[in-house]
């Protein structure tokens, strides 16, 4: 029973867990980012030009690619021998599964590419959505034999 009568609150991460010194104010500073970068999107939006010309173009996308192939593959790695941190990549890499959708899509030229481009964003939203349900998935990490 709690100090407070029996009616102690349980928060996430525990009970009696809190938010506590370092991890607060890293909390604060990412709220602080958060609302410093919506004047900075505006910027942005009135200054950046339209198109422009991209050096190393294929080993930006190539390296996009590699990012999330590596992503998938340390998740199934890690959570088919059990290991918690199976979450951790499975975040990361439902992030950048969206990014690459996103990407694909918003660089695309109308027509035949675009078309290509919202193909590829469905088979990354299901990278993505089955990133995000093994990261909140209950147990995950842990395989159960047949």
């Amino acid at each position: 029973m709690g100090s407070d009568g029996g009616t102690a609150s349980v928060r996430y991460g525990g009970e009696g867990a809190g938010v506590k010194g370092t991890r607060k104010w890293t909390l604060i500073l990412l709220g602080a980012a958060a609302v410093l970068l919506v004047p900075w999107m505006a910027v942005l939006a009135v200054t950046l030009p339209g198109s422009t010309r991209v050096h190393h173009w294929s080993l930006a996308w190539i390296g996009l690619d590699v990012l999330l192939a590596a992503g998938c593959a340390a998740t199934a790695v890690l959570g088919l021998r059990g290991d918690p941190r199976s979450r951790l990549t499975a975040s990361a890499t439902a992030s950048v599964a969206v990014l690459d959708a996103w990407f694909d899509i918003t660089t695309a030229h109308p027509g035949t590419a675009l078309l290509q481009a919202l193909a590829c964003a469905v088979a990354e939203g299901a990278v993505a959505g089955a990133c995000v349900a093994l990261a909140l998935a209950k147990g995950a990490g842990h395989v159960e034999s047949p």
